[in-house]
């Protein structure tokens, strides 16, 4: 909500006082400092709000950005326990996951970059399109999996040439 005052304390005061907050619940920006100009006096402008949570700050963060790169999404904030997870389910969702992942992985180092802003600790930010990360993950352990049985074939088929050998070279040595 705006204020008005005849100085910018005046006006944080009466933000303050009439939405119940106090300065360390509220977020106070100030739109015009006020003062006298060439012609007219003008008064100091604050808006004042409730302080927003981490998480809030990084999903108003990420909706302002999609909207300014003309992306049409909504944008959820899923959790804030131990880490913070943000959801984006967008008309296009490969716009906003990008070449494996390259476009979400920015959006959430942006994320995590606005909820840690003056924040002592860190706190991990996750931004997932669509479960495009769970998705992402299934198809990584499954050629993690694939590569690991592949290579143990090859691994038993080396011992078995191995094996052949030695019998081979003991087959010689005795004639």
């Amino acid at each position: 909500m705006e204020f008005t005052g005849k100085t910018v304390e005046e006006a944080i005061a009466l933000g303050l006082s009439e939405t119940g907050l106090t300065e360390e619940t509220a977020e106070i920006t100030g739109l015009d400092e006020g003062g006298k100009g060439f012609l007219k006096k003008t008064k100091a402008r604050v808006e004042v709000s409730k302080k927003r949570t981490n998480g809030e700050r990084a999903v108003k963060f990420l909706e302002e950005l999609l909207d300014r790169m003309e992306i049409v999404a909504k944008v959820s904030l899923v959790s804030e326990e131990e880490k913070i997870e943000i959801n984006v389910v967008a008309e296009s969702s490969a716009s906003v996951i990008g070449y494996r992942g390259e476009v979400l992985d920015a959006l959430q180092s942006l994320a995590g970059a606005v909820a840690n802003m003056g924040n002592k600790t860190y706190v991990r930010v996750v931004v997932d399109c669509e479960n495009y990360r769970g998705k992402r993950e299934d198809t990584l352990v499954n050629l993690a999996e694939k590569l690991a049985a592949e290579y143990k074939e090859m691994i038993c088929e080396k011992i078995e040439e191995a094996d052949l050998e030695s019998e081979r070279q003991e087959a010689c040595m005795i004639r």
